[in-house]
């Protein structure tokens, strides 16, 4: 294992105090438990939009902490989900009187221990919602899940409810956009390469040479089937065929195409494979009207690509093009 860490227990700490100095204006951070939190909070009279899951998958969620995107994120361990007192701190701390969304991967651990964290703030007299998101076609249970992964289309909705609520939209109103994501967009993801956690020291699961995965999840699961290594144009094929019959997406429809690194893909090879996913669609009279390409949820250095897709209308569409401040996202 190469690797540029210290030592693997101290991992997630040590960067998260180099986001903390990178980014002073944007966010700041508190270890014992860990959380990250925009710079100016508690924003009072704002909903306060929190997430978070196991590090490794930078940078989601801290890099998309600040104005128009995350109120908080709470990272726990590489690929662990974070305990539930370290929830409840991002709920205290980012607590303006307007109630707080949680937008939860669907992950069996991230599930209960928010829910733990929401159930805590909400004695407290909190008023805490949870949306789960759960986009993954590729499989419908998994060794981390009961039902469908949360992947892509994470981002997409902490950007689109992260919006609203600094627009100062109600927590009625966040909660509906965010089911509203997660019933418009769908994922998928592939694999040349396995992750190595730091702690384990060797790689999640083994391919030959030859060999590439199709359908695996963010924290180095194996995924849907393994076959012989193709070129773009069939990898691309893969991951979109499954993804569009499953909502399904048709023609005349508009998208937001997210075409995303695992985290070793270099974007020479991730702008090939996006304009790929953008010919295939027209092709089908589907209108890629807004995109995403980057390293934006990743599987540490897993060498792979996701493709998710959202179905747009103009609500989403305003939303998404609406100014956002963070480390990852800035427009």
């Amino acid at each position: 294992m190469k690797k540029i860490i210290n030592d693997p227990a101290n991992v997630v700490v040590e960067s998260l105090r180099g986001l903390a100095a990178a980014h002073p204006d944007l966010v700041r951070v508190q270890t014992e438990p860990d959380v990250v939190v925009r710079a100016d909070a508690p924003v009072q009279g704002k909903v306060a939009v929190i997430s978070g899951g196991g590090s490794g998958h930078e940078p989601m969620h801290a890099g998309y902490v600040g104005q128009g995107m995350l109120s908080a994120a709470v990272p726990g361990a590489v690929f662990t989900s974070p305990t539930p007192d370290a929830v409840q701190a991002a709920i205290n701390e980012t607590n303006g009187g307007a109630g707080a969304l949680l937008i939860v991967k669907n992950y069996t651990g991230d599930v209960l221990n928010f829910e733990t964290a929401a159930e805590l703030a909400g004695a407290d007299g909190i008023d805490v919602r949870s949306v789960v998101v759960d986009d993954d076609v590729a499989v419908q249970d998994s060794t981390h899940t009961a039902g469908r992964r949360g992947v892509g289309g994470t981002v997409l909705a902490e950007k689109i409810v992260g919006a609203a609520a600094e627009r100062g939209a109600d927590l009625d109103t966040c909660e509906r956009l965010a089911r509203k994501v997660v019933s418009q967009v769908r994922s998928m993801g592939m694999a040349l390469t396995a992750p190595t956690v730091p702690h384990v020291g060797e790689p999640s699961f083994e391919l030959g040479p030859q060999e590439m995965e199709i359908g695996i999840g963010i924290h180095g699961e194996p995924g849907r089937e393994r076959v012989a290594l193709t070129d773009a144009d069939g990898i691309v094929q893969r991951l979109l065929d499954p993804i569009l019959s499953d909502l399904p997406f048709e023609s005349g429809d508009r998208v937001l195409l997210f075409t995303n690194s695992m985290g070793g893909t270099p974007l020479l090879e991730l702008y090939l494979a996006h304009g790929i996913a953008e010919r295939k669609l027209a092709d089908r009279g589907i209108q890629v009207q807004r995109r995403l390409v980057g390293p934006y949820i990743t599987s540490l250095e897993m060498q792979g690509i996701s493709l998710t897709l959202l179905k747009l209308d103009d609500e989403l569409t305003e939303l998404w093009d609406a100014p956002v401040r963070t480390p990852a996202l800035c427009w």
